[in-house]
């Protein structure tokens, strides 16, 4: 692993921060920012504003968090395209499946290790409909635990690259809610409902 400008792929962050620091020289100085569950739009702009703050040091800028939403990457693009002098760039985060092309282009990426597999949901996204969400979760009733959590992320990674969902933060934080519940043994297909529900419900209509 070197230290620079990068995306690494890895759900131990603190861990991960800590070999990070080891490679760092006396005068590289750490702005970490590490956020359970989504990296929010104003923490997008504190870490802008902290990697704008005057310093003779190298500055590693170091964003750590399960999702970052489109809207986020998006407020964090042009920092990354053009940082301030001096200043490097390190996103964490689970998986690389969410990531918009945009910062794949922009960023090399470290696999340390992906949690997230893929999966091979068959349920049409762009289609999703009471019917389809009903079919989806009577054939995933008798899922444990950790086959659900890999199917929450894989809706919600098939749901971001579709495109045709308004995912905004409170909707990302709800899926990261259904894990939290799923840990803590709430059946799956309740789980399943209530995220198929919320993404049916922030499905953008389609032009006449």
């Amino acid at each position: 692993m070197r230290l620079g400008s990068q995306v690494i792929i890895t759900s131990h962050f603190e861990e991960t921060l800590a070999q990070l620091q080891d490679l760092a020289q006396e005068n590289e100085r750490f702005v970490p920012l590490i956020r359970e569950g989504n990296f929010l739009v104003e923490d997008a702009r504190l870490a802008i504003e902290k990697a704008y703050l005057a310093s003779y040091e190298k500055t590693i800028v170091v964003l750590a968090a399960d999702v970052f939403s489109p809207v986020v990457q998006n407020k964090l693009l042009k920092v990354i395209e053009e940082p301030p002098p001096k200043t490097d760039f390190i996103l964490m985060l689970p998986s690389k499946a969410t990531l918009l092309g945009t910062i794949r282009s922009r960023l090399p990426i470290t696999i340390l290790d992906e949690t997230v597999e893929a999966e091979k949901l068959e349920l049409d996204m762009e289609r999703l409909d009471v019917r389809r969400v009903y079919d989806f979760v009577q054939k995933h009733k008798r899922i444990d635990g950790a086959g659900a959590k890999t199917l929450i992320e894989s809706l919600v990674t098939a749901a971001i690259r579709s495109g045709r969902y308004d995912l905004d933060e409170r909707t990302l934080e709800l899926f990261h809610r259904s894990r939290q519940a799923l840990d803590k043994g709430s059946p799956p297909s309740f789980v399943f409902i209530g995220v198929l529900l919320k993404l049916l419900a922030r499905k953008k209509r389609e032009r006449s």
